[in-house]
């Protein structure tokens, strides 16, 4: 079973919406959605992966972000560990550098059906009415 750790930016402008991505077409979970991020590398820390893989899927730069949650998921074939950061700071604007679809969503409208399973604990607290 592969074993692979992920950090996310939960990107939040100044009108409490989050910026969220489509997967891939030929990615695990295709189609769904999903905060920018990507797997971290052995040598870094979930903020340097945040910073590094945020700059390569979208474009910014995070300059304010903090942890928001940690959480680990099993499917049947990978383990997933998962850093999720609340950034509310940025250089840049966000777009799909990958080619993926991106838009702005209201952190209240956020739909957990639309995104892998794993992410539903994230969204549930996002959801709430201060998203603390």
């Amino acid at each position: 079973m592969k074993h692979i750790r992920i950090a996310a930016g939960i990107i939040r402008n100044a009108a409490g919406e989050i910026f969220i991505t489509q997967r891939a077409a030929d990615a695990h979970m295709a189609g769904k959605s999903e905060f920018p991020g990507g797997k971290i590398e052995a040598h870094e820390t979930p903020e340097q992966a945040l910073v590094r893989e945020l700059h390569e899927e979208i474009g910014i730069t995070a300059t304010e972000f903090t942890l928001f949650q940690t959480l680990e998921h099993t499917f049947d074939d990978r383990h997933i560990a998962f850093w999720f950061f609340m950034v509310d700071a940025w250089e840049g604007e966000p777009w799909g550098k990958e080619g993926q679809a991106g838009s702005w969503v209201a952190q209240t409208a956020l739909d957990s059906s639309a995104f892998p399973p794993a992410n539903a604990p994230v969204i549930a607290r996002l959801r709430d009415a201060d998203g603390q």
